[in-house]
């Protein structure tokens, strides 16, 4: 692995975990939800700036390509099911995100197995981070509850429940379009 500041923010954002989740269940304790909500924004925000540090300074390497989808999928794994244990989070919500990781990552251990290039992530597959992220942001600091106002229309969902809905629309959508782009994935042969 070559030493650069993308890959040092992927491996920031891996050690992160560990502690969100211990301020995530520190959380009955005063104001630490916030702690957990920073460390967990924190933590989100290195994925945008590893990728734009590597690309801007050339320094894209093969761990960063490997590490980087696979720190995400960590990152936002973990806060998932902890929020599922609290019971702040649908458990379908979560199986349906996860399923579509394992998948993706499944095609991408195909194609590297058969010594193709790592697939690269589609617009969807960002919104779907993004999206992930965001949504986890949410029930973090509570914004479960208010109502969503378009024009006359006046949508009685909560904020996080709205967000989760476009998140696995958003997760199903990059599956199929990741799944699409990997065809000859599928068609190659032995």
């Amino acid at each position: 692995m070559a030493f650069n500041i993308p890959n040092f923010l992927i491996i920031i954002r891996i050690v992160l975990i560990p502690v969100f989740l211990v301020a995530f269940f520190l959380s009955d304790i005063g104001t630490i939800r916030w702690a957990a909500t920073l460390i967990f924004s924190v933590a989100s925000i290195t994925d945008y700036f590893d990728g734009l540090l590597a690309r801007k300074w050339g320094t894209l390497s093969n761990f960063g390509k490997l590490m980087d989808p696979l720190a995400d999928k960590m990152l936002v794994s973990a806060a998932m099911v902890a929020l599922v244990y609290r019971q702040e989070l649908a458990a379908w919500v979560v199986i349906v995100i996860i399923s579509r990781e394992f998948w993706v990552t499944a095609i991408r251990m195909l194609a590297l197995e058969q010594g193709k290039e790592v697939i690269a992530a589609t617009m969807w597959g960002k919104l779907k981070t993004t999206l992930q992220m965001t949504m986890i942001i949410v029930y973090l600091i509570g914004l479960t509850s208010p109502l969503i106002n378009i024009g006359t229309w006046s949508i009685i969902v909560p904020l996080g429940e709205f967000l989760a809905y476009l998140t696995v629309i958003a997760t199903i959508v990059s599956a199929v379009i990741y799944t699409f782009n990997a065809k000859d994935v599928f068609l190659a042969k032995g």
